[in-house]
């Protein structure tokens, strides 16, 4: 395929955006809003070519942004030859219903959007099973759009009976479809329960990465890990979950994930549908929240994440803000003080800080240690393994064991401890 025709392929979109008295700041249109939902248009392989921002006291029920404003915007499509328009609000079923018939090109709204770039991005079956399971709830209460050309033969011979019949069998097959990826979804997180048990019986400490999209999530694990993720300069470029084991001392080696980028708006379907995945932020011992300090709207960035941190229950688990790419901000930008490590990941610049406060939170005094276990005290083995992280075991005279231990587990085998820790002693006893 030509450059050219591959150019000629592209949707050509109208963004539309309002913004209302009456709407909760959080869901307003913005001139930065239009300029981020342009960046999800590129990212799902089309381009902006006008943008329209409403101001009006409430929503038009209808149109959602008034009579007038949908003329002009039907305009702008004509003169722009667009294909697409959309809208960085949610739209009801019915103002996108109306809005289809009337500007005569496909309309959709931010989250159609997004659940299209999430279904292209998904690679792994887990994945695709949340995005599936979104679609289909995005999907469902807009089914009576997709029939409204049945509605204009309304009362026609044969036409009536037969269309009510196919949505309603559509309904119930969109219903089957939403419960068995339900199920499906159920089963991952049982998966992944066992696996947190497991972790939890061998205390190995998680480090979940959060932030927000193109916060550099994925180029900070791959700089701390050499996981080889595909890090790229654009939104969403990583959506399924990667960990990797993180060796902090000696004694503290932890499992660290990266998670899927947040974003304004984020569709609820969504949050929902990657619940399988997100719940992991509130069963990790710490998060990085990692903050793209290069850019101006970083502030209300990092409030998105909070926010959908504390929908997701971890807003207690332990945190460290990571303020990334200070190559590319001023240093009298730069936040200081306390869980505050600024970073550029791409150059490397502050990584030993963040390892330090990493450590710093999660070695919980471990020790590594060496005995010679007496067979008759096998016993003491199997403690290790319940307690302890057994390395090697060997069997000879003795039983010769590696293990990194708590004090209190090391403490209990003191006496059989031939190098490494030893009982600290008390003040009475020097």
């Amino acid at each position: 395929m030509t450059e050219s025709n591959t150019k000629q392929c592209r949707n050509r979109a109208v963004l539309v955006g309002l913004s209302a008295h009456s709407l909760p700041r959080e869901e307003n249109a913005t001139d930065s809003t239009l300029e981020e939902l342009a960046a999800l248009v590129e990212t799902a392989g089309g381009e902006c070519v006008g943008q329209v921002l409403q101001q009006k006291d409430s929503p038009d029920p209808r149109t959602f942004i008034g009579e007038g404003k949908t003329a002009e915007v039907a305009e702008l499509v004509r003169v722009q030859g667009a294909d697409l328009v959309i809208f960085d609000n949610s739209l009801s079923p019915s103002q996108q219903r109306v809005l289809t018939e009337v500007l005569g090109v496909q309309v959709m709204d931010r989250s159609g959007l997004i659940l299209d770039i999430f279904a292209q991005r998904a690679q792994t079956k887990e994945g695709r099973l949340q995005v599936e399971l979104a679609q289909y709830q995005y999907l469902l209460p807009r089914l009576l759009g997709m029939w409204t050309h049945l509605e204009r033969q309304e009362g026609a011979i044969g036409t009536r009976g037969p269309g009510e019949t196919q949505l309603e069998t559509d309904r119930r097959h969109i219903r089957r479809k939403i419960s068995k990826l339900e199920e499906e979804l159920k089963q991952v997180r049982r998966v992944r329960a066992t696996q947190r048990q497991r972790r939890l019986k061998n205390e190995v400490p998680v480090v979940a990465i959060v932030g927000y999209t193109n916060a550099g999530k994925s180029t900070l694990l791959n700089a701390l890990t050499q996981a080889g993720i595909p890090a790229n300069n654009r939104l969403f470029d990583t959506l399924d979950t990667t960990t990797r084991t993180l060796e902090i001392s000696d004694t503290c080696t932890v499992l660290i994930s990266d998670t899927v980028g947040f974003i304004r708006k984020l569709p609820h379907h969504l949050v929902d549908a990657f619940k399988a995945t997100l719940e992991e932020l509130s069963y990790a011992d710490l998060l990085l929240h990692v903050i793209d300090v290069s850019n101006e709207e970083w502030r209300e960035q990092a409030e998105v994440v909070d926010r959908l941190i504390a929908e997701l229950g971890a807003e207690q688990t332990p945190c460290i803000r990571v303020f990334n790419k200070t190559d590319l901000a001023r240093d009298e930008v730069l936040p200081h003080g306390e869980d505050i490590v600024p970073i550029s990941a791409r150059t490397g610049r502050g990584l030993d800080r963040l390892l330090e406060e990493i450590g710093r939170r999660l070695d919980k005094g471990l020790c590594r240690v060496t005995l010679a276990l007496p067979y008759d005290q096998g016993g003491l083995l199997d403690m290790l393994y319940r307690e302890a992280r057994v390395e090697s075991v060997e069997y000879g005279e003795q039983i010769q064991v590696t293990a990194v231990c708590t004090p209190r587990a090391a403490g209990l085998v003191e006496e059989y401890v031939v190098d490494g820790w030893r009982r600290p002693r008390e003040p009475w006893e020097e």
